[in-house]
């Protein structure tokens, strides 16, 4: 699969009075995929998504699609179609009329225009709702015709801006697949721009992690969520456990950190110096609790158990090491109940394999 059907090479994005919005960004997108910028507000994203859609002009750097560069080009006259979070129907036109709406602007043929609607309507599963308006329609419906109406021009690139963020958190989960089906289906190259962690790891192929108009990081959820780069990266997807410390062993194939409340062996080696300042970052669901002392010198702690919180499939608890830093744990409930139940103000071991930490430098 080529990696640069899709070029943004260098792009700034400067406003003046000091406010760059895009600060040197550079991706590559392969031709299918779905990459989403996953950032807070301010940090970029849209700015960035709106320069693809030629809604804002680049103050330096390139953007090439399909081989083309879309500088000067207009919006459109782009091969892209973008599909906004508020859905942006047509309130006094039916759902077939605005799934048509774009082509007949086009000034295609009635019978191409009939023939690719009826094909969408099918592909979005909406064929029955084709004569009702959209304020008949429930939110994930009007999300799916917006998608029908965004994809009946064959765009070479799809662009959505917050495309779930207009529907309750049930649905949410609901059209996350959905749309994705829809989409692979298809085969379009598209770019999405979330907030939602939980969006962007569902959907998409690849993410970038923005802040500050800068890429943090990007790759695959399981690697952005497995091996952060960064402590703000670390931090930002999912929930974190993140204890400083100093580096004191530097193996190839491991390390020992020290750190207030324990010491940390690492099975991986990285690039550093004896004493530097480092941080480990263990996710709250790779630690396990224990009533008994385990065996062993590293990668476990004591700790007292102020706050737990049963959610069904997992519980989570907050554990106060001896330094005053909260520890955040969450177990998997396997069974109906647990064989030595905790309670609040109990002294419980927490403890943790060699390989569930990840070392970070910045």
């Amino acid at each position: 699969m080529s990696t640069n059907y899709l070029r943004i090479e260098n792009v700034v994005k400067d406003f003046g009075g000091g406010a760059v919005a895009v600060d040197r960004v550079s991706i590559d997108i392969a031709k299918g995929e779905i990459f989403a910028l996953l950032g807070s507000s301010g940090c970029g994203k849209t700015t960035l998504l709106r320069m693809l859609a030629g809604f804002e002009t680049p103050t330096s750097g390139r953007i090439i699609l399909n081989g083309q560069d879309l500088a000067g080009l207009p919006p459109f006259a782009r091969p892209i179609n973008m599909m906004f979070q508020s859905y942006a129907l047509f309130p006094h036109l039916s759902v077939w009329d605005n799934v048509a709406f774009g082509l007949r602007r086009d000034g295609l043929p009635k019978d191409e225009i009939a023939s690719r609607v009826e094909a969408m309507l099918k592909l979005v599963q909406l064929g029955k709702y084709a004569k009702r308006k959209p304020h008949q329609l429930s939110g994930g419906q009007q999300q799916r015709v917006a998608l029908a109406r965004s994809l009946a021009k064959k765009p070479q690139l799809l662009l959505l801006d917050e495309p779930l963020g207009a529907l309750d958190k049930k649905l949410r989960e609901q059209t996350q697949i959905e749309l994705v089906n829809i989409i692979e289906s298809v085969g379009v190259t598209c770019v999405m721009v979330t907030h939602d962690q939980e969006e962007a790891m569902t959907m998409a192929t690849r993410i970038a992690v923005m802040s500050e108009g800068r890429i943090l990081q990007v790759g695959a959820p399981a690697d952005i969520y497995e091996t952060p780069a960064t402590r703000f990266v670390a931090d930002f997807i999912g929930n974190v456990n993140l204890m400083d410390g100093q580096l004191s062993v530097d193996e190839p194939d491991h390390v020992v950190i020290a750190c207030a409340d324990c010491q940390h062996y690492v099975g991986h080696g990285i690039t550093g110096t004896a004493g530097m300042a480092v941080s480990v970052a263990l996710r709250p669901e790779k630690i396990r609790l224990s009533s008994e002392k385990p065996e062993g010198e590293f990668n476990q702690v004591r700790a007292t158990v102020r706050d737990l919180s049963y959610f069904g499939a997992f519980t989570v608890y907050h554990l106060q090491l001896p330094s005053g830093q909260v520890l955040k744990v969450s177990e998997s409930n396997l069974e109906r109940h647990r064989a030595d139940p905790l309670s609040w103000d109990q002294q419980v071991w927490a403890h943790w394999s060699p390989t569930a930490q990840v070392v970070l430098t910045q």
